[in-house]
Formats: structure tokens, sequence, C-alpha cells
């Protein structure tokens, strides 16, 4: 009797259980060798809380409404941030990929403003929104557009010429091969930039909730727990809380990725290969 071949979920499972234990045991690594730290070198747990004090309090605060009203107000200005940098630096990318001039011409800028904290210009955009929920969103959308529109314009760049002569001559306009050849082709290098500004927008999201009066969401809940009585647990388990939230985005764009550009994967290990 022939053996059945193993099932194509089956593999994908195993394949990620591989992946997934190698980062699960470097985390139970530095986990019990924070813990064995602390307590061998006596320091002051108001100030260094041992790890399995820290995880306990993770605990307690997923155990708070309050938390997850704050995370739920996090989540969606950053999807509306998102959202406003993926359109602008698709757009964007997209027309300065196809003109190499006016990329030339706008590189300068764009390098100019790319390594500016969207922080500092809180105040700014403040005085100019006038309005809390709408300056963190184009803070956001400010941070998070340059990996889109640079991994844009390199998907761009990357467009195999002859497809777009092809197109041409068959008398398809600009707008139609852009559409149909440039976009398609960029998609893979368009996702990467979307994974990297979802990352940039989370990082900005909770500090300007941290430093901006009246704003809502997790940074705003970590002051009110930083002016309580409750020490500096609850502190660190909201920025544990917050790294995971981070790592399960990036997880789960990275994952959508591999599933719809897994022929370009492919092609890209094959290249390596050879």
């Amino acid at each position: 009797m022939r053996p059945v071949p193993p099932r194509p979920a089956a593999g994908a499972v195993t394949a990620a259980i591989r992946r997934t234990c190698p980062g699960a045991a470097g985390i139970l690594l530095a986990f019990g060798a924070a813990q064995l730290a602390i307590w061998a070198g006596g320091a002051s747990q108001a100030v260094f809380p041992l790890p399995s004090t820290v995880l306990g309090g993770t605990v307690d605060v997923l155990r708070d409404g309050s938390f997850w009203t704050a995370a739920v107000q996090t989540m969606v200005s950053w999807a509306e941030g998102l959202g406003i940098a993926a359109g602008l630096g698709v757009a964007a990318g997209l027309l300065l990929g196809t003109l190499p001039q006016a990329e030339y011409a706008v590189r300068p800028v764009i390098e100019f403003l790319r390594p500016v904290p969207a922080v500092i210009l809180l105040p700014l955009v403040l005085l100019v929104v006038q309005n809390t929920h709408g300056t963190e969103v184009v803070l956001i959308a400010f941070a998070a557009v340059w990996p889109v529109l640079i991994n844009t314009i390199y998907g761009i760049s990357e467009v195999d010429p002859l497809a777009q002569e092809t197109l041409r001559s068959f008398g398809f306009g600009p707008a139609a091969v852009a559409w149909r050849v440039s976009l398609p082709s960029a998609a893979p290098f368009i996702a990467t930039g979307v994974r990297l500004a979802a990352s940039a927008g989370f990082v900005v999201a909770v500090a300007v909730e941290l430093i901006g009066s009246g704003m809502n969401g997790i940074g705003n809940y970590l002051i009110q727990q930083e002016a309580g009585t409750a020490g500096v647990v609850p502190l660190l388990a909201l920025a544990v809380l917050s790294g995971l939230l981070g790592l399960l985005i990036n997880a789960a764009l990275a994952g959508a990725e591999q599933r719809a550009f897994r022929w370009h994967h492919l092609q890209m290990a094959a290249a390596d290969r050879s």
C-alpha cells in the first residue's frame, strides 16, 4: 500500500512550530536569567521587581476593563493613521517610481523629513488640527508613511520593463500600465512597507498618548497607573503588554504577507540559492 503524503496544512503547521520554538526558548531563557540575576544580586524589588512578579501584574492588567477600553482606543487611532499612510504612500510612491526625474527632485525633501520624530511635531499639529484624536492620527500617519513610500518606490523600480512595454504596445495608457503591471509587481514590496509602518505607527501612537494632554489610549492609561500608588509593577506590565501587542500586529501582517505573496518569497529564496 502506497504511503499517503502529508497534507499541506499539516506541513505548514509543523513549519510554524519549528519557527516558533526557538523564539519561545529564547524568551524562557531570558526570563529565567533575569529572575536568577535579580535573586542573586539582591537588588531592591521595589525598583527591579522579579519577572514573575511582572508576569502576575500583567495578568492583573488584563483583568482590568479600563485597559481593554484604552487598548481599543489606541488601535482605532493606529488603524486610521496606518490607513491614511498606506493610501498616501502607495499613491505618491507609484507617481515618483513611475517618474524618475520627479523622484530625484523630491528625494532630498523625503530624506530631510523622514528622520524627524513624529512626537516633536505634536504641538504644531495640535495647534493646526485642534483635536486630540485627529492630532494623534496625523502623527501616526506621518511616522508610518515613509516605509510605505520608500518600499513602493523601490518596488516600482524593480518592475520588469518588458512587461510594461508589452502592455504599451497593445495601446494601454500609463494609468492602465500602472494598474495592471506596476502595482501587482510591486505589491510584495508595498506589503513589507505596510508591515514596517504598522510597527512605527503603533510606537508613535503610545508615545503621543503619553506626552499629549487630553489623549486617550494605552499611554493615558499608563499615566493614570503611574499617578496611583500601585508601584512600578503595573508600568512594567503595560510595557510588556504593549510589546506583545506590537508583536502580534507584526506577526499577523507577516503571516498575511507570506500567504498572499508566497510566489515572491519562493522566487527570492530560489534567487538566493542560485
